[in-house]
């Protein structure tokens, strides 16, 4: 059965970024989502159970999409993918409940190589 899995960010292009540094061989069913709120509503429709979330998004940044995933205790495996590679954001996002931190523009070997480490593939 193909997991579900969410790629959240305001930017049409780094989505299809995103979709194309897929491992081939991963057995995944892909909803895009623009902004924070569509990216929780796929999650809460069981449409997100991974999710690769960007972090500055109109409507609802991808802090906030931790915040509210944690405080409902949705299932969510996500990975953050993002620009913002300060220390900070890389400590928040950890202790907001995500998985990793990847630095945008995506690289395929560095995705393939955290979804090893976590045994996600």
């Amino acid at each position: 059965m193909a997991t579900p899995l969410l790629i959240c960010d305001d930017s049409a292009m780094a989505r299809k970024q995103v979709a194309r540094a897929l491992p081939d061989n991963w057995d995944v069913d892909i909803t895009f989502a623009a902004n924070g709120i569509e990216g929780l509503d796929a999650i809460r429709e069981g449409r997100g159970e991974m999710v690769f979330l960007d972090l500055t998004m109109p409507e609802l940044d991808g802090y906030g999409v931790l915040e509210v995933v944690k405080n409902e205790g949705l299932k969510a495996v996500v990975i953050v993918i993002s620009g913002d590679i300060q220390p900070e954001a890389r400590e928040r996002v950890r202790l907001l409940g995500a998985l990793d931190f990847i630095k945008k523009p995506i690289n395929k070997e560095k995705l393939q190589n955290v979804l090893e480490t976590y045994g996600l593939i």
